[in-house]
């Protein structure tokens, strides 16, 4: 990846939920590497770069550890039951907080946004998480607006997004937003997003 560039980092651990990290990456991936112009990259990152097993037993190989990652524009916090340990980890919500420091764009996808909570970054700021977890959220920071019907939360330098699935609309929404409309309506359209649940 050239200098120049901007990187969005997708933060992978155990127990990860699945969709939360890949989710982002189809969108992603597939708008850096067909729109490479636009000057950004993806890349997936673990805390010491080896693979790590997701909750529903899916191995996933990190590009980089937290130690060799290039320099990151935005961040990508995905959830799943692997974050529960992160919410009382001193060193992990410690870590998140340098991030907060360096990172001009923090976003998280589902249970996410529970270790922003914890690590203070949601104060008095609009939020949302999985559907199960709104009142966790709450009572991590009783001074976080939840925001229970909101697929996803843009706050600027922070966005949170609701369960699994959200996450693919948060990332659509980072390539408006970093690209323009008509780039996020090219790269759904080329990953065939177009949601009618057949239930």
């Amino acid at each position: 990846m050239a200098d120049d560039r901007k990187n969005i980092g997708i933060l992978l651990f155990a127990d990860v939920e699945e969709l939360d990290a890949v989710g982002p990456w189809e969108v992603l991936s597939f708008w850096t590497q067909n729109y490479p112009q636009d000057g950004f990259d993806v890349l997936t990152f673990s805390h010491d770069g080896d693979p790590v097993r997701c909750a529903k037993g899916l191995t996933v190989a990190a590009q980089y550890s937290y130690a060799d990652a290039p320099a990151l524009d935005t961040l990508i916090y995905p959830g799943g039951r692997g974050t529960r340990p992160h919410l009382t980890d001193d060193a992990q919500l410690d870590w998140v907080r340098r991030q907060r420091q360096a990172v001009p764009l923090m976003t998280s996808v589902c249970t996410g946004s529970l270790v922003y909570a914890a690590a203070g970054l949601l104060a008095h700021r609009p939020a949302t998480t999985y559907w199960d977890s709104l009142g966790q959220l709450t009572e991590l920071d009783a001074t976080i607006e939840v925001r229970p019907d909101d697929r996803y939360v843009d706050d600027g330098d922070v966005i949170t997004s609701s369960g699994v699935s959200a996450g693919i609309d948060m990332a659509l929404h980072l390539v408006d937003r970093l690209a323009g409309l008509e780039r996020a309506r090219q790269v759904r359209r080329g990953i065939q997003y177009d949601p009618q649940p057949p239930v």
